[in-house]
């Protein structure tokens, strides 16, 4: 067994504990996506959107009683430039208490109207997906400091052709997939099911990686795991029957990113 192998198992070790111990009885969370639309122009949209995020958004939420989870930038995806922001909030009802709170915020607001103050318009669009957590990942996981770093992250969307079928889908990473994932050191950040936003019925989940090398490497090696091609070869558990689309995108965080 070379350096690698045993560091990727040390790795998966720790994460899987942690895994565990998050799904014993913890309630789910509700996740909130956000992509923040950029145009890269003398309006210097990036830099303003950053500078709210990081100043603005980020210290507010913390003071609400919600937290934003992650903050990051395009690598790899269609219709950059862009931000994702991911914002976990322990209820519905913690949700809109941090919104209240949010609305009556000074700092905030002041925030917010010098965000909108100019010159131009500070982004094209910003569009949300309310997601909620996984059992088998109720909250979000933020690695501790000075535990390895991840360099990129990769977010991907499951459509299913009904609700029924996604179901079904959810199951899977509830029963053996979201494992998997962390045996072979994907290290997922979180899994959730949309529950507003669009291209509905779908999932979302994010992984971390190294690099784009490890990335690749390690989808091969789930490609040809022996408990994931006995999960897959389940008739009733097929790509074909449950899943629709697949979509991803690849990000790197943000400096001020408590996921990086």
């Amino acid at each position: 067994m070379n350096r690698r192998q045993v560091l990727a198992g040390a790795i998966a070790s720790t994460a899987a504990a942690s895994f565990e111990s998050q799904a014993a009885g913890a309630p789910n969370t509700c996740l909130e996506l956000k992509s923040w639309q950029l145009h890269n122009s003398e309006e210097d949209q990036p830099a303003r959107v950053r500078s709210f995020l990081e100043h603005g958004l980020a210290p507010a939420l913390a003071k609400s009683g919600a937290q934003l989870a992650g903050a990051f930038e395009n690598v790899i995806a269609p219709e950059g430039p862009f931000y994702i922001t991911l914002v976990e909030y322990a209820s519905l009802g913690a949700m809109q208490e941090a919104l209240t709170k949010l609305a009556s915020d000074g700092a905030y607001q002041s925030e917010i109207e010098k965000l909108g103050s100019g010159p131009g318009l500070p982004f094209v669009r910003v569009e949300s997906s309310l997601l909620r957590s996984f059992d088998v990942m109720p909250r979000v996981t933020i690695a501790e400091k000075g535990a390895q770093r991840a360099r990129i992250f990769e977010l991907r969307r499951y459509e299913s052709q009904s609700f029924a079928t996604l179901k079904r889908k959810v199951g899977m990473f509830n029963d053996a997939e979201a494992r998997i994932f962390e045996r072979l050191g994907m290290r997922p950040v979180f899994f959730g099911e949309t529950i507003v936003g669009p291209r509905q019925p779908n999932l979302m989940y994010m992984l971390s990686y190294d690099d784009l090398a490890a990335r690749d490497r390690l989808w091969r090696e789930f490609g040809g795991d022996p408990e994931w091609q006995k999960l897959k070869a389940r008739p009733e558990l097929s790509d074909p029957q449950i899943v629709a689309n697949i979509s991803n995108m690849i990000l790197r965080p943000l400096p001020f990113s408590p996921v990086r």
